[in-house]
């Protein structure tokens, strides 16, 4: 048999494999979904219009400036009130311990104190939340010592935002994008499970002692999973337009071309991960790794120029940074194909697939001699 009905015989058995196996379909299509759904109510539901922090305040000893500052904290919009009313200093650290509230604002306690105190809780120091909280009442102390020595500011601040793709691309759109390509990434990595079951069950063994040539079958794996891929993208990114909002501009080749790159160079080292793993639980292991360390280090979820400057090498060596800026490329930034970054990026994936093929199918190649000696 020649080598092209081989391959054709064994992508057409996997293919009727991977519609018997339920578990292909959680795995590949229900647990990406629900991932991402996971992460976008997360990292993408809210928004600056949206935010909103619970605050209480103390006014231990009420005066003519405490009474000023409060009423003016009150118009604030993004604070929500514990109590009309002031509370405590001991009810209110209770309530910062217990986190039914964001923040406790302590106003001055006499006519010549100056200091405004902000109490929050450690666990929640470095929280987004406790950071806008500050710098929100940073501005209000500003504006409110312009008010009190009778001038106005000179300068004043106005902020836009601006990105290489359309003006309607939000960060909603860049999370949707990056858990697409961490999900297209997962199916691969975790995809080859059905190799190390085989060789538990002996059936690799039988394999090894037909004519069939492994190389092909572990490329048709892998062809199947691309298309698994597909239906990934689809199902995600509709998920993503109609749920979250997203906003897509679309370059068909340079998504094509990028997925094309990702999806066989994951397949391509969960093949490698399979051809060195005597049971599941060690397949999953270094799968579990590889995804895990990627997940953080790939601009999934944040621009990857937020990492420390010296972890940023480690991420241009990875290629889901390749895989999800080639898909951002491709369904929002539509920057087309005629860029040296692109084609580098794919040239970093294609050199991680081919090395993860070519060491993957030695490594079952000398398992197979090794059984026949």
């Amino acid at each position: 048999m020649n080598s092209t009905k081989q391959f054709s015989k064994m992508f057409s058995a996997q293919i009727k494999m991977m519609f018997r196996e339920k578990q292909v379909w959680f795995w590949n299509i229900f647990f990406p979904v629900i991932l991402m759904v996971l992460f976008m109510v997360i990292f993408g539901g809210g928004s600056s219009e949206s935010f909103k922090a619970k605050i209480a305040i103390v006014d231990s000893q009420p005066n003519a400036a405490s009474a000023m500052l409060f009423e003016q904290l009150q118009q604030i919009p993004v604070f929500e009130w514990e109590s009309e009313q002031p509370v405590t200093l001991e009810a209110g650290n209770k309530l910062v311990e217990k986190q039914d509230i964001d923040a406790l604002i302590i106003l001055p306690e006499s006519e010549s104190a100056t200091t405004i105190k902000l109490v929050v809780n450690k666990a929640d120091e470095q929280g987004a939340t406790t950071q806008a909280v500050s710098g929100i009442l940073d501005q209000f102390i500003q504006q409110t010592n312009w008010t009190v020595a009778g001038t106005a500011p000179t300068f004043s601040l106005a902020k836009t935002s601006i990105s290489s793709g359309a003006d309607d691309l939000n960060y909603a759109d860049f999370l949707l994008t990056g858990m697409i390509g961490l999900s297209v990434a997962q199916g691969g990595l975790f995809g080859m499970v059905g190799l190390v079951e085989m060789r538990r069950n002996g059936l690799m063994k039988r394999l090894r002692m037909t004519p069939a040539r492994m190389g092909l079958y572990g490329l048709a794996g892998m062809l199947v999973k691309l298309l698994l891929g597909i239906v990934q993208i689809i199902i995600l990114t509709l998920i993503g337009v109609f749920g979250f909002g997203a906003n897509l501009h679309i370059n068909i080749f340079s998504l094509v071309i990028a997925f094309l790159a990702g999806g066989l160079v994951f397949n391509a080292m969960g093949y490698l991960f399979s051809s060195f793993s005597k049971s599941i639980e060690a397949y999953m292991g270094m799968s579990n790794i590889a995804s895990m360390l990627m997940m953080f280090l790939s601009g999934v979820f944040f621009p990857l120029e937020s990492l420390p400057t010296w972890l940023q090498p480690v991420t241009q060596m990875l290629p889901l940074t390749y895989f999800v800026e080639g898909m951002r490329d491709g369904l929002i930034y539509d920057s087309g194909i005629a860029s040296g970054a692109f084609w580098a990026g794919i040239g970093v994936m294609v050199i991680w697939g081919v090395v993860s093929f070519l060491v993957g199918s030695q490594v079952y190649k000398a398992k197979s001699v090794s059984d026949a000696q």
